[in-house]
């Protein structure tokens, strides 16, 4: 990737460094947060986007907010740990890597709660790069799970930006891309801009094009015309939360892809981690979807495109139908036409490996 998305500098006392994904593409700003508001603000205002990265981001926020902790009694430091926590779960509502993050810090600070305030903190530091690591991993595997989907000659349509710059390196959506190029396939991309934030344009077509990836972008209106013409053979989006029946949140607009996917005779996939998956929802329904300020539909950086007072409505996601869902390429594999029986068949298939491997077994 042409830059670290996000990555930690020091130790104890440390800072955490991302890029301001705000800029982009005019200027390629770090910035050094030091402090868990900090971090709240960076992820609330897309400083730091996209679920994985988020999530990464989280548990880095929680280090930051615990680092300065200065006594040593141990149960005032859990309560400053679950206070931290809880507050940093009030960034962002839909990506659940967010809260998957923040769970597995407060279990790694009980799993060491015997430990002194001073080996607690190294610990949650730790398990921040543990997941940070991870997501590394999970890129590159996802990336080898979708390569076949990408043939020699296709042209590949992808909504917002699931790449590098949501994640701690691939990305999602775009690793199978960034796999199919770096074994040597010819293949074009459909960038949709992805309204009203342009994270397609701002984001997406840069970080192709960094990559000397061939990349075209697109209006997101023009998407059905595309398809229509035979231009798409393939469409590739990340996700922000998976229910249990593979009903998908993703950015606005990808419900729309898939219905002209569907209608089209396009195979529609979905991108993501196995962490992505909430499945205490047995469907779409109950995913929470977060809606931002209308100034940035009425004024889209900076500037007024819509009259004074009118009424909006910014839901920042929208929840597409598994039904639509050709399948959902993980870690671990691609789920083929997914629904709840085949998504908890692959979960309890990959729980018992996970489990088999960390008791000795060579699954």
């Amino acid at each position: 990737m042409p830059v670290a998305t996000i990555e930690w500098t020091g130790e104890l006392p440390g800072a955490a460094r991302l890029i301001d994904q705000t800029l982009l593409p005019g200027e390629s700003r770090f910035l050094e947060l030091a402090t868990a508001e900090a971090m709240h603000e960076a992820i609330k205002v897309l400083r730091v986007r996209g679920a994985p990265a988020i999530g990464i981001a989280a548990a880095y926020g929680l280090v930051l907010g615990v680092q300065s902790f200065g006594a040593s009694d141990r149960a005032a430091f859990a309560a400053e740990v679950a206070r931290v926590a809880a507050y940093l779960r009030t960034a962002r509502p839909t990506a659940v890597n967010l809260f998957w993050a923040l769970d597995r810090m407060e279990r790694r600070a009980k799993s060491d709660a015997a430990r002194s305030v001073a080996e607690q903190k190294r610990g949650l530091l730790a398990e921040a790069r543990a997941i940070h690591d991870e997501d590394r991993a999970m890129c590159r595997a996802i990336g080898r799970h979708g390569l076949a989907l990408v043939r020699d000659g296709a042209t590949v349509l992808t909504h917002c930006n699931a790449g590098g710059l949501a994640t701690a390196d691939y990305g999602t959506a775009l690793a199978p891309l960034y796999a199919a190029h770096e074994a040597g396939r010819r293949f074009t991309v459909f960038a949709d801009e992805t309204r009203p934030l342009l994270q397609g344009a701002r984001l997406t077509a840069w970080e192709l094009q960094q990559a000397k990836i061939d990349v075209t972008l697109i209006c997101d209106d023009m998407a059905a015309v595309a398809m229509r013409d035979r231009k798409v053979d393939l469409v590739i989006v990340g996700a922000d939360r998976i229910a249990a029946n593979g009903d998908t949140a993703n950015k606005i607009g990808t419900y729309g892809v898939a219905v002209l996917a569907r209608h089209h005779g396009v195979p529609f996939y979905v991108a993501a981690p196995s962490s992505t998956f909430d499945r205490s929802l047995p469907d779409g329904t109950r995913i929470p979807i977060e809606e931002r300020a209308g100034a940035e539909i009425t004024h889209g950086f900076g500037r007024a495109t819509a009259p004074a007072g009118v009424k909006t409505w910014n839901p920042a996601f929208d929840v597409t139908p598994r039904e639509l869902i050709a399948g959902i390429v993980t870690e671990h594999g691609v789920i083929e036409r997914p629904d709840a029986r085949r998504i908890a068949d692959f979960f309890a298939k990959h729980e018992t490996k996970h489990h088999a491997k960390h008791q000795g077994g060579t699954s």
